[in-house]
């Protein structure tokens, strides 16, 4: 239960800052913004509402646990907020202090405690998953999904759901450590393979590594890297996340490169936020700040790069989808859609209500499930309503998560396998 120090609720370790809190002075620029406000109308599942009992926490007139933990829970987290504010309220950093608050403090229903738990004992760890990927083919090909979608709770039923298509051989491939360009070196970059992304979505890695390859880059993908903390980092699960990041700076840092690639939105934020994340670290400080510098998505590198390996022409109207966590966190609009454009003959259209999240959120989706599925419904709609022939978005969360709900109707691709298909012409 929480414990009150002085006239706080919040203890002592790296509350939400005073003068971060008094930045917001309660305009509404980030009511449209915000999904959970659309979806409810309710002043405290606003970003505003949420500095608001942030505000009453830190002066102690409220506790934790709650309708302040509820409210907090049901933010996923977008950003969407911070792109809006005219007043550059820093929310992200703002959230990113409460969330740890309330998993320290705060006691969860037990089933709640166990959920959440049981997901960070499996999704950070890639021998777990390709275990898991065994049995969930097992599982898929069984015809119990169908039988199960009827009384499984709606945690369960979300995770279910949410399942991808396994294919063993891609769960348990190894990405080559070095790739090297046909011609003349023009960048050295390493590549984040991650967790989720390197057992479920393989082939995003290998189409990374090759469209890396042709324009020029020798690509280091060390075999021996982990999790990079993005999930409990932005599940308030601070010293784990800072346990992860520190094991990733060691891996990356000693390799000879001028850029550390990462394809997934998530993963490249948090990334980013190691800075932030290790700044009191004496030890560390001084090593997230160069590795962060270093950090650039995918499209980020492509879009820096003048454009060398010839496209092959492909005629397709293609929608791209805004990752919140590439878009609205790191600030990487332009460049994905210049780098698509690159392409000859590829119309590339923008979603209505682009800045809305999708509702995939990290494990939002897993732990919010209701919300979340009427975000994803929107997302999809709104989709279909540009009519294209296919949509691209660079996180595998978001392509889970609208799959859902596009059914199948719309083929969804990662940027770099679009830009693969066009200049090594591998299927997609």
């Amino acid at each position: 239960m929480t414990e009150l120090f002085g006239q706080s609720s919040f203890d002592s370790q790296h509350p939400p800052e005073r003068e971060l809190l008094d930045d917001c002075v309660h305009c509404g620029f980030c009511l449209p913004t915000c999904p959970t406000y659309q979806l409810w109308g309710e002043e405290m599942d606003s970003p505003r509402g949420r500095i608001y009992l942030m505000d009453l926490a830190e002066r102690g007139e409220i506790g934790l646990e709650g309708a302040f933990t509820q409210h907090i829970d049901a933010c996923l987290g977008c950003m969407a907020c911070v792109t809006a504010c005219p007043s550059g309220v820093q929310y992200d950093r703002l959230l990113e202090a409460t969330r740890p608050q309330i998993e320290r403090n705060v006691e969860r229903r037990p089933s709640d405690r166990l959920f959440r738990n049981a997901i960070f004992a499996l999704f950070p760890y890639r021998r777990r998953l390709r275990v898991a990927a065994v049995f969930g083919q097992a599982y898929q090909k069984s015809g119990l999904p169908k039988l199960m979608e009827r009384v499984l709770p709606p945690r369960l039923r979300a995770t279910q759901a949410l399942l991808p298509p396994v294919r063993l051989r891609e769960a348990f491939a190894s990405l080559p450590r070095r790739v090297r360009p046909k011609g003349s070196v023009r960048r050295r970059v390493a590549l984040l393979s991650g967790c989720v992304q390197d057992v479920f979505f393989h082939e995003v890695n290998a189409a990374t590594q090759r469209v890396l390859a042709a324009e020029g880059c020798e690509v280091l993908t060390p075999r021996q890297q982990g999790c990079c903390g993005a999930l409990e980092l932005h599940a308030g699960r601070s010293g784990s996340a800072a346990d992860r990041a520190k094991r990733t700076i060691a891996t990356f840092e000693k390799l000879p490169v001028d850029t550390i690639v990462v394809n997934v939105a998530g993963c490249g934020s948090s990334m980013k936020e190691y800075v932030h994340l290790l700044a009191d670290d004496p030890d560390w400080a001084d090593r997230a700040r160069d590795f962060s510098a270093k950090v650039r998505d995918v499209t980020e590198l492509l879009a820096e790069l003048e454009p060398q390996a010839p496209r092959r022409r492909i005629e397709a109207k293609v929608a791209y989808h805004d990752a919140c966590h590439l878009g609205h966190a790191q600030g990487v609009r332009d460049q994905p859609r210049a780098v698509l454009r690159t392409i000859p003959g590829l119309d590339v259209v923008d979603l209505p209500e682009a800045e809305l999240c999708c509702g995939s959120a990290g494990i939002y989706n897993l732990v919010q499930p209701e919300p979340a599925a009427e975000l994803g419904q929107r997302k999809a709609d709104n989709v279909r309503t540009v009519a294209p022939d296919l949509l691209v978005t660079a996180n595998p969360g978001c392509l889970l998560q609208i799959r859902r709900y596009l059914d199948d109707d719309i083929p969804m691709l990662h940027p770099v396998q679009l830009l693969d298909q066009s200049l090594n012409g591998k299927p997609t």
